[in-house]
């Protein structure tokens, strides 16, 4: 006998569709610290046809299965004991000991130094019910979540400019037929590779325009007439847009009509671009000139052809200066007329799997339910009906995740955290610090299907299902609401986070009610995005399993909202509002004390294998086998000029901590500028090297332009690091 179920892929915002037949029976996993047996996939995945990957899948997503009976998998409560080893408890024990802790943690130090941190995996059932758990059962105002990390800067943008936050509004679609596509700091060729699908008729059209420091994948698509590739100096991105903006404002390439009609802040926009013209940019950036000129050409002609998009990604959103970068993006379209067209537009490409729903009902630090401000009254009151508490029971604003981990163990900071689908020991900036913080608490509790970095450092460890063993929804990079559906029954000792939260808030004597079933949940979230900016409540379980597209906002009575904006924006009076940004100085970095290292700035991002902090990808052997260990990308010239050779060990550092891993000689990187993936732990965790400086306006931690001494590697530093791989 077999099951079937027609579901999305666990890992990016893309969600490919894939149907998953499995046997009645999940093969039973063997208990943590065995010795791994590999066993067949206890699913067969096959892709689905749906629109934004029409059928296809990429490795992760063809492997995925492998991770559901995997031998590493955490299948009942584990508590660490004094010798630090963690061992087998009871759920009754677990949950008395999450008890206990929360409530000598209140007595002691108050409600605040109880904190969350969730994640932007969690279906939206979950991340809804942990930011309900947290501010009504734990009564604390320290929740965030990873997302911070990922879309904090471009979520921040859009609701300056438009007056609401939806990554994509517009169908993935509608880029099929674009003349024009612009895109800034995204590598979709390796990150989410289904998307590039939807990049054939602009490659073909030549007119793919590529903005990013390394050749990447992604931007290789512009060889051969395919379109432009801009390789700027890291951390000049801003420049680089207002300088574009320079050309179409004084080329009299601006779109006049809709600027008047449908926009506000033109004027200080000319004058803050004023002083970037292409020649000056091209002295910041890198870029040459005419390459500036042409970009802005192109993107004006498009919009008068098949249409013309400008599309960002983490490259250009993961700095200080993130928000004001996206926002000179958004400005850069508004001026073009981009928004709120049928035929082009402006998105931000959401990264996590519901890093768009994960978003939008609660998690974040400063957030209701629907996408509301918690300082809000009207919001305050509405949430507080749907739960049926007081409006005083429900804390006010909490801190960014940054200010929340440096809070760590402090005397007026968290002492008590839940940890929910995040690896923040590797996923962190400044992860040392990090992992010192997470060591200072008095009580850790990550919900987990792996004993990830995050989890070694828990007192108790809570095994979770695992995406095939749930139901619920998640909302892709569209805006589009989709179902997950149960192909297996979980592990015996596994729990939803529904379940672990249903039970503690009873524990607690929580007001208000905490079911464990998704669809109740959903129900419940309905009536509290109700009138919301992010409103769900004309989208329900019966009408997703029929396939009807649900794009948010979806009020009651309505049919959804896949394009946006096309009768005006979310501001009061209607407009979309352009604001004037320049860049800003950043922190001079510390001085190199090492003679023998070369400074340079180092950036970072992912490797086509794998996903986020690697804690799944690197328990899949095909993946892992493909890409086993953290490289840094350098180029011959440089490397050259310190005696690197390729796959020599090299050792990368600065005042926060140090890399050692083996070197990858590229010419598709720019001379200055070194790259490093984050996927991998302990001496290869490039977020050892990552600064926890933040936007102001975003909270999103300098991720992209870090200053690193770079040098060959000792040979007792060599051996560590072979002998930190083979334990691996």
């Amino acid at each position: 006998m077999t099951t079937s179920a027609d579901t999305h892929c666990p890992y990016c915002a893309l969600q490919c569709a894939m149907t998953l037949k499995s046997p009645a029976a999940l093969t039973p996993a063997v208990q943590p610290g065995s010795d791994p047996v590999p066993a067949p996939p206890v699913l067969k995945v096959s892709g689905r046809d749906f629109p934004t990957n029409r059928g296809g899948l990429c490795r992760k997503g063809w492997t995925s299965a492998s991770l559901l009976n995997h031998p590493g998998r955490v299948t009942e409560p584990m508590l660490k004991g004094s010798d630090g080893v963690h061992r087998p408890v009871g759920w009754d024990d677990a949950l008395n000991l999450i008890t206990a802790a929360v409530k000598d943690t209140r007595s002691r130090y108050g409600a605040d130094a109880v904190g969350v941190f969730g994640g932007g995996g969690l279906t939206n059932e979950k991340a809804y019910m942990l930011g309900k758990f947290a501010r009504l059962a734990l009564g604390t105002s320290r929740i965030d979540y990873n997302g911070r990390f990922c879309m904090s800067s471009a979520a921040a943008a859009g609701m300056r400019a438009f007056g609401v936050d939806r990554g994509l509004p517009f169908p993935l679609e509608d880029l099929d037929s674009a003349s024009t596509i612009l895109m800034l700091g995204s590598n979709v060729a390796e990150t989410m590779p289904p998307f590039v699908q939807h990049l054939q008729g602009v490659r073909d059209a030549g007119g793919l325009i590529v903005v990013d420091p390394r050749r990447s994948a992604t931007a290789a698509f512009t060889s051969d007439g395919g379109g432009l590739h801009l390789q700027p100096l890291p951390g000049t991105d801003l420049a680089l847009l207002l300088g574009l903006s320079h050309v179409v404002i004084h080329e009299g390439l601006a779109d006049t009509e809709f600027i008047q009609a449908r926009t506000s802040g033109f004027d200080a926009v000319v004058r803050s671009v004023n002083a970037f013209w292409p020649e000056r940019v091209q002295s910041l950036t890198g870029v040459p000139a005419d390459l500036i000129r042409e970009t802005a050409r192109r993107l004006a002609q498009g919009a008068t052809k098949g249409g013309s998009y400008i599309l960002t990604g983490r490259g250009v959103e993961q700095h200080v200066d993130g928000t004001d970068t996206a926002t000179a993006a958004i400005n850069l379209s508004l001026l073009l007329g981009l928004p709120g067209s049928a035929r082009s537009g402006y998105g931000t490409l959401t990264g996590q799997g519901n890093g768009q729903g994960g978003r939008e009902h609660g998690q974040k630090a400063d957030q209701l339910p629907g996408y509301r401000k918690i300082t809000d009254p009207a919001a305050r009151a509405h949430v507080a009906q749907v739960w049926g508490v007081p409006e005083s029971l429900i804390p006010g604003p909490g801190l960014p995740a940054v200010q929340l981990l440096k809070s760590l163990g402090q005397p007026d900071g968290v002492r008590c955290l839940f940890v929910h689908a995040s690896n923040i020991a590797v996923a962190s900036p400044d992860a040392n610090a990090v992992i010192a913080g997470l060591r200072s608490l008095d009580f850790l509790v990550v919900c987990d299907f792996f004993v990830s970095e995050t989890a070694a450092e828990a007192d108790l460890i809570l095994p979770v299902l695992q995406w095939a063993e749930e139901e619920g929804t998640l909302t892709n990079l569209e805006g589009r609401v989709l179902r997950r559906r149960r192909a297996l029954q979980p592990p015996a000792g596994a729990r939803s986070e529904l379940w672990i939260m249903a039970r503690l808030a009873e524990a607690l004597d929580a007001p208000s009610t905490y079911s464990e079933d998704p669809e109740t949940v959903f129900e419940e979230l309905r009536l509290a995005s109700a009138g919301g900016l992010a409103d769900y409540s004309g989208i329900d379980y019966a009408m997703l399993d029929r396939g009807e597209a649900a794009y948010w906002p979806y009020p009651v009575g309505s049919t959804g909202t896949p394009r946006l904006f096309l009768d005006g924006f979310a501001h009061a009076d209607g407009k979309a509002v352009m604001t004037p940004v320049a860049p800003r100085r950043r922190r001079t970095p510390v001085p190199n004390p090492d003679q023998d290292a070369k400074s340079m700035t180092l950036i970072t991002g992912r490797l086509l294998e794998h996903y986020q902090s690697g804690s799944q990808t690197r328990r899949v052997s095909e993946l892992l086998d493909s890409q086993p260990e953290a490289k840094l990308q350098i180029h011959p010239a440089a490397a050259a000029t310190m005696g690197i050779t390729d796959g020599a060990f090299v050792s990368v550092a600065n005042e926060r901590g140090e890399v050692l891993c083996r070197a990858e000689l590229s010419t598709a990187i720019r001379p200055e500028t070194v790259f490093l993936p984050f996927h991998f732990p302990e001496l290869e965790s490039a977020n050892r090297l990552t600064e926890a400086a933040t936007d102001p306006i975003s909270g999103m931690p300098e991720f992209k332009f870090n200053k690193v001494w770079v040098r060959v590697a000792a040979n007792g530093l060599q051996h560590s690091v072979l002998q930190a791989s083979e334990a691996s």
